[in-house]
């Protein structure tokens, strides 16, 4: 039989040898530290939505708890200072703890109620990063922030490569923790809550405490993205980084790439993040060179147009592949159900014999 090549080991072989083989300049790191970063807030959001089956729109909201959580607890200016690695992980904790207090009340909802449950949760948040001014120093936000050391050897914001690995290792350590738990007896309690919830329970899987775990863990997933894009930063940013748009590019990040797929929400956030960050700088770029004075006018300004060849591209994708680009069936996952081959007549009891 013919081996089949592991789609994430790929991924991440090809993301480490980048800055190697090919001139890495600033708008690249720039542009695949972002796709890092989401690409982790994307996991989270599958673990909830592509897992389980529950429609989360507010995970821009628990990047925001990861971000201001992180920076509250290393940031010079509040009493704490337990330094970036400690930081990081209790803002994981921050993260699943918001999702438990969230998901507690709520998750007896379904479908589009639970999506608005979730939309609303965003926006109070955003509301109160900007009116709790005497914690979150409102849209100045709080800065600066830690370095990451490792051994006494601390990275500084201008060394971009060190940073670039540092990011794609706490991704693959994200990957590998998310893979195993899709592949435990958690995991598949989450698969089979999102193909049938009814015939789950009566099999014994408590569905609003499996959903519960899953919210938690994806919101703990997507804090820790927060916490790296603050650090990148070196500073929260306003709240307005974290608004309604962000929920909406991670739920692309998984359509695009595969609901239910690991291995797609790499891809889908190297789609949808490196496209606006890479290609269409250098399409507005291109168009731009060729303005000759008239970005004056809206239709010829290259910033307009660039935006209509992203809403293009993305329609194609998700009309030409609507189950995204690599399905939970081409990577292997667990989660992904084999086709049934037909019944035949054969198939049948006889003679009127119960099955």
């Amino acid at each position: 039989m013919r081996a089949r090549l592991n789609p994430i080991l790929l991924f991440f072989a090809v993301a480490a040898a980048l800055p190697l083989f090919f001139g890495a300049t600033g708008l690249f790191y720039d542009a695949f530290q972002s796709i890092f970063v989401f690409a982790l807030v994307g996991l989270g959001l599958n673990i909830i939505t592509g897992f389980t089956g529950m429609l989360n729109l507010g995970m821009a909201a628990f990047m925001a708890l990861g971000a201001y959580g992180f920076a509250i607890l290393t940031c010079d200016i509040y009493p704490f200072q337990i330094g970036f690695w400690w930081g990081l992980l209790l803002s994981g904790a921050i993260g699943a703890l918001a999702g438990f207090l969230l998901g507690a009340p709520t998750l007896g909802l379904s479908g589009d109620y639970l999506a608005i449950v979730t939309m609303g949760f965003g926006e109070i948040t955003l509301d109160v990063l900007k009116n709790l001014e005497a914690i979150t120093q409102g849209t100045q936000g709080i800065n600066p922030l830690p370095r990451p050391t490792i051994g006494g050897w601390s990275i500084e914001l201008q060394d971009e490569r060190s940073w670039y690995y540092l990011l794609l290792v706490i991704l693959g350590v994200a990957v590998l923790l998310v893979r195993h738990l899709e592949r435990s007896r958690t995991g598949r309690a989450w698969l089979s809550i999102r193909e049938d919830a009814l015939a789950s329970q009566c099999m014994g899987i408590p569905p609003k405490r499996t959903r519960m775990i899953a919210f938690a863990t994806g919101s703990a997933v997507a804090a820790v993205g927060g916490a790296l894009f603050a650090a990148l930063l070196s500073s929260t940013g306003e709240p307005n980084s974290y608004d309604f748009q962000v929920s909406i590019l991670a739920l692309c990040i998984i359509i695009v790439g595969g609901m239910g797929s690991i291995a797609g929400t790499l891809i889908g956030a190297v789609v949808m993040v490196g496209m606006n960050s890479l290609v269409l700088v250098k399409i507005a770029d291109w168009l731009g060179s060729r303005d000759h004075g008239a970005s004056s006018n809206v239709l010829a300004s290259p910033n307009n147009w660039k935006y209509l060849i992203f809403g293009l591209a993305l329609i194609l994708v998700v009309r030409l592949k609507p189950e995204g680009l690599v399905p939970p069936r081409l990577e292997g996952d667990a989660g992904a159900v084999p086709p049934q081959p037909p019944k035949s007549r054969s198939d049948a009891p006889r003679g009127g014999a119960s099955a």
